[in-house]
């Protein structure tokens, strides 16, 4: 199993990201994938979640500003992330997660990418 996370950088508050990862070496097209995050002193955070059907779900901090997405000829799932807050910057994962998806339980996980916004 293999997950590559891409797309993090700096970005000044208000702006947008949109991140990659690239799967591997599991069948991507069954498996329910989440992405997570883990702040500077913090713990990993649930981010959002999408199941194999495609059905999308939220935690109620990203509501509104970030989209999940998936491509299954790619193997690759995405979070577009706009309207981003400094509350935002952290080591965002990609993960294999198992269901519920907010229970933020994982099978497996990326290396991460660090977004960072600030001014």
């Amino acid at each position: 199993v293999q997950l590559v996370e891409s797309g993090g950088g700096l970005v000044q508050p208000g702006g947008s990201l949109r991140l990659s990862c690239a799967a591997s070496g599991f069948t991507f097209s069954s498996s329910d994938m989440s992405w997570a995050r883990q702040a500077p002193g913090k713990g990993l955070e649930w981010v959002s979640g999408i199941y194999s059907d495609g059905s999308t779900y939220y935690a109620d901090s990203v509501k509104g500003r970030f989209t999940i997405s998936r491509d299954n000829a790619k193997n690759t799932v995405y979070l577009q992330m706009n309207s981003l807050k400094p509350e935002d910057t952290a080591l965002y994962y990609c993960a294999i997660a198992r269901p519920p998806l907010r229970n933020g339980d994982y099978a497996s996980m990326g290396q991460g990418t660090q977004v960072t916004v600030s001014s």
